[in-house]
Parts: structure tokens; sequence; C-alpha cells
């Protein structure tokens, strides 16, 4: 019998297949951990599906970075993510009655200016001294990171950042609750940050 610590070494190698099982290993144990933890105010906005869901996505593209501790780890990893994706989406649903408009990128008049607007917000800036060529260099930079998300995690980025759709509306074309819009609008926005770089080595701006 192949052991555990065998398996999640060879999905940390990436191995989709043998990562795939182990998740579906340990789905009843999450589910029972998230089991009460969504607030009653919440319930009609997002569902224990929903935190599921992403906490999945998530392993698929940290597994690389997990460290075994023995038993019980794994499901403290994922018991952790969960935790995190909830909390995003409750902070943001909770802005939705206190809303502050630096926390949304709506997209401007003109299209292509919403990935300027998408890569400001991010926290990167360009180095080019023209609107126009920052706009091509935002743009550019911006695809290239997009197609390295998941497809969920695109297409939230797709219709809210960049077509400046509202949130019922991009939960309505994704057959998702506004919370795992929400959700899944935040760990993209991590992940691109990632992918754009790091605070410290994020394109520096020229005098």
């Amino acid at each position: 019998m192949v052991e555990v610590a065998e398996l999640i070494e060879r999905a940390k190698r990436g191995d989709r297949d043998v990562l795939g099982m182990l998740l579906r290993a340990q789905l009843p144990q999450l589910r029972t951990f998230l089991s009460g933890r969504i607030a009653p105010a919440w319930r009609s906005l997002l569902e224990e599906d929903d935190i599921i869901q992403v906490t999945c996505l998530e392993a698929f593209l940290y597994i690389d970075q997990f460290k075994s501790r023995g038993t019980g780890s794994l499901l403290g990893w994922l018991q952790r993510i969960a935790d995190n994706s909830l909390r995003d989406a409750i902070e943001w649903l909770s802005a939705v009655k206190r809303p502050d408009p630096r926390r949304q990128v709506r997209a401007p008049a003109i299209p292509q200016d919403s990935y300027v607007a998408l890569f400001e917000y991010l926290g990167a800036v360009s180095t080019t001294p023209s609107r126009e060529a920052a706009r091509h260099e935002a743009e550019e930079k911006l695809r290239e990171a997009l197609e390295k998300l998941p497809e969920d995690y695109r297409r939230v980025v797709a219709l809210y950042d960049l077509d400046g759709r509202g949130v019922e509306d991009v939960a309505a074309a994704m057959q998702r609750s506004v919370g795992a819009v929400y959700m899944m609008r935040a760990r993209a926005h991590d992940r691109l940050r990632e992918l754009l770089g790091t605070a410290s080595r994020l394109i520096s701006t020229t005098a």
C-alpha cells in the first residue's frame, strides 16, 4: 500500500491525479470543519461548496509549497486555506455595506485603460513615460499573467475588473454566489501580484 507521504510527494512533483485523489479524501472532514462557520447574515450569499471549490483551486496552485508535518498536516493546511478564503469573502461582503471606491476597479470609457487601472491597483507601475506606452505594457503583462490563472480566477477578473460588470451580474454569468465571486477575485488578485512580482521586485517608475 502506498503511504500518504509518498502520494503527497508525487502531488508536489506535479501529479494532478494524485493530488485530486488526496483532496477528495479530505473533503468530508473539510466540510465538517466549515459547518457553521458561515454566519447567518451571509448564508444567502455564500455557501460551503464555494469555499471548498476555492480551497481546492488554491491547493492545486500551491501544493509545491506544502510542507508535511505528519498525519493531519494536509487537512490542517486545507483548513487554513479555507479560513483565509472565507475571511476574504466576508471582508468584501461587509464592504458592500460601507462601499469604498478604492476597493473596486471599474472599466473606464476606453476599454484598454482598464488594464492600466488593474495593473496599478495590484501594486505594479509602469516604467514608460507616456500613457499610451504604459497602456500597452500593462495590457501585455496582465494578459500574460491572466493566462496562468485557473479558468475561474481568470474569468472573474475579466468580467469584474476589466469589463466593469457588477458583482450580481458576474455571479449570474459564472453561476456562482456573490460571495464566491468576491472570494475568487481576492485570490486571483493575490496570484496576479505574485506573477507580476512581489513588492520588492515590482517595476519601478522612472524619474
